[in-house]
């Protein structure tokens, strides 16, 4: 390598792996307080309504940091990829 030449530093954000940890996340703090974790997590998705999700653990601060549409696409493929 030249030292004239200029390195490139690429940062790789994987978006579909941070979304399935906050799901993961989520999904687990509700199970700790006793929730039904698939209806709550509908419930938000469906109204956009934070107070679906108990903000144990920092749950509820988590998940609105992603958009719906984002959490229902990762689901989706989630599922396909088990078929």
């Amino acid at each position: 390598m030249d030292n004239n030449e200029t390195l490139k530093w690429k940062l790789e954000y994987d978006k579909a792996k941070v979304v399935r940890e906050i799901i993961d996340d989520v999904y687990d703090a509700l199970k700790v307080k006793g929730y039904d974790p698939i209806s709550q997590i509908v419930g938000y998705i469906l109204s956009g309504d934070p107070t679906y999700i108990t903000s144990y653990n920092g749950a509820r601060s988590k998940i609105v940091r992603v958009e719906r549409d984002e959490l229902l696409e990762e689901l989706v493929k989630s599922y396909i990829s088990n078929l």
